[in-house]
């Protein structure tokens, strides 16, 4: 697993692709996970691993949609307790957990609120992918940090570009487009995962997002979700840093990128 701290804010990638999806923030007493996609045991020990006591480093659950890649761990918010935070389009497709825990993300003028925990203001905001109403969000704390993380969406569009600008990027990176479409899948499923309204991120479309983010001030980006058919770490990489070479920036100089 990866760590990494910037500042105040901690980042723990405690598992990522279609086996399941689980991050872990952490600014100073506060601690949030955005989804839980892992079952409840195999979550546990994955926290342990990352010096994370779930009873104490973890006050809520925020879901960026209802795939069982990203809620099937969700046991592990009713054993703890912890408030868990979804759309309302997402809990149609959520169950098992008590009347108490379930918090529903509530809209203002066609957006959604921000949710304060602790020492994190969370602001969800409207992604595309197959599902009722999945999010992204963009976690900020008090020290200067903001952090976005983006799973499944088959775009990032000018409304997402301004909710994730930021330090930190937790970015789907799913497929190579030529993997993708010279691979083994039915034309429906190539069909589905390259549709821009519910499918998933391509190498090129993260890459050019993260051109239009990156500043070169030392930001971090954390490339998931990839494709275990349809894409290498070494292709997502290189995607990657080829568009923000154009702008003049270098890996591990101006930016930071780790493919988990």
């Amino acid at each position: 697993m990866n760590c990494l701290r910037m500042m105040a804010m901690r980042v723990s990638i405690i598992a990522t692709g279609s086996d399941g999806n689980c991050i872990h923030l952490q600014s100073g007493s506060t601690g949030i996970l955005i989804d839980a996609g892992k079952w409840k045991r195999d979550l546990e020990k994955r926290l342990l691993a990352n010096n994370i006591n779930a009873a104490t480093d973890i006050q809520a659950v925020f879901i960026t949609h209802a795939h069982g890649d990203h809620i099937k761990g969700l046991t592990l918010a009713k054993k703890y307790l912890f408030p868990v935070y979804a759309t309302h389009g997402e809990w149609q497709k959520i169950s098992g957990l008590d009347d108490d825990q379930k918090h529903v993300l509530e809209t203002t003028f066609g957006k959604y609120d921000s949710v304060r925990i602790g020492e994190m203001d969370i602001y969800p905001f409207k992604v595309h992918h197959d599902a009722l109403e999945p999010v992204g969000y963009a976690i900020q704390d008090g020290n200067g940090n903001r952090a976005c993380v983006v799973f499944d969406t088959g775009q990032i569009d000018d409304d997402m570009l301004q909710m994730m600008e930021g330090n930190i990027y937790i970015v789907e990176a799913n497929h190579d487009v030529d993997m993708l479409q010279n691979g083994e899948y039915s034309d429906y499923l190539k069909d589905r995962i390259a549709d821009p309204h519910r499918g998933h991120l391509s190498n090129d479309q993260a890459a050019e997002a993260l051109k239009k983010l990156v500043n070169g001030r030392g930001e971090r980006i954390f490339l998931t979700h990839l494709s275990s058919n349809n894409n290498t770490p070494e292709l997502a990489s290189h995607a990657v840093r080829m568009a923000l070479f154009e702008k003049g920036f270098i890996n591990k100089r101006d930016y930071f990128l780790e493919v988990v």
